[in-house]
């Protein structure tokens, strides 16, 4: 991918190599790109292409084994130097925001509840407001007082992505995130994808094999045994 200026995230021979007895497994292997601030990427090939690996070691969940990472200016990874353990979860605290296949709500707890339990030990009163601003854009603001149990899973997605921004990150970044949802319910997360992106500015990573998702963003990357291709 063409090389930005002041990229919000900049990897360059970046590898993730497994070990399992005497073979080792590349699942990400030299890849070197660079992400802009406001990007909306998707992720896409065959199951083992690399594709969550990678977006993992982007998103600071995973630690390379060999190459650079840098992200927002910061040096995250390079094969002299690591960030080390609290660094990184300050980092992740502060530009990240992940959502995920499997929705990860607390069941006792409710829509708001979940919404805001990133923030449940400070911050509360900031939380809660931003937690109403952030059902209302993404239309669930009737069902701030609700269990999960009460709720589609198109409308628990949304609860998990409302609790990814409530730190408002810079990143959001998302691993097949209509993989539980039907049609109907995929399209309307793409929709609220393409505009938290272009009304807010939101700069979106995800991983998908729902080709109308990865459609609608505005680049389509594909990944072939841990390479771009």
């Amino acid at each position: 991918m063409t090389k930005s200026t002041n990229p919000l995230i900049s990897v360059a021979d970046l590898k993730k190599i497994y070990v399992r007895g005497s073979e080792h497994i590349h699942a990400v292997y030299g890849i070197s790109l660079d992400i802009s601030k406001g990007d909306y990427i998707a992720f896409v090939g065959p199951s083992g292409s690399g594709k969550t690996t990678l977006l993992h070691l982007l998103g600071c969940l995973d630690n390379p084994t060999e190459g650079s990472l840098t992200v927002n200016g910061q040096n995250v990874f390079s094969n002299d130097r690591s960030m080390n353990e609290r660094e990184l979860t300050k980092l992740r605290r502060e530009l990240f925001g992940y959502v995920f296949q499997k929705f990860y709500l607390i069941p006792t707890l409710t829509v708001r509840e979940n919404i805001t339990l990133p923030f449940a030990f400070y911050q509360k009163n900031e939380a809660e407001q931003t937690a109403d601003r952030l059902a209302d854009l993404l239309g669930i603001s009737h069902r701030l007082d609700h269990l999960p149990k009460e709720l589609s899973g198109g409308e628990m997605q949304r609860v998990a992505i409302a609790r990814a921004l409530i730190n408002k990150p810079q990143i959001l970044l998302a691993d097949e995130p209509t993989g539980n949802l039907d049609s109907k319910r995929s399209a309307e997360i793409a929709e609220i994808f393409h505009k938290l992106n272009q009304d807010e500015g939101l700069t979106i990573i995800l991983v998908t094999h729902n080709h109308a998702l990865a459609e609608s963003a505005g680049k389509m990357v594909e990944l072939r045994d841990g390479r771009l291709v």
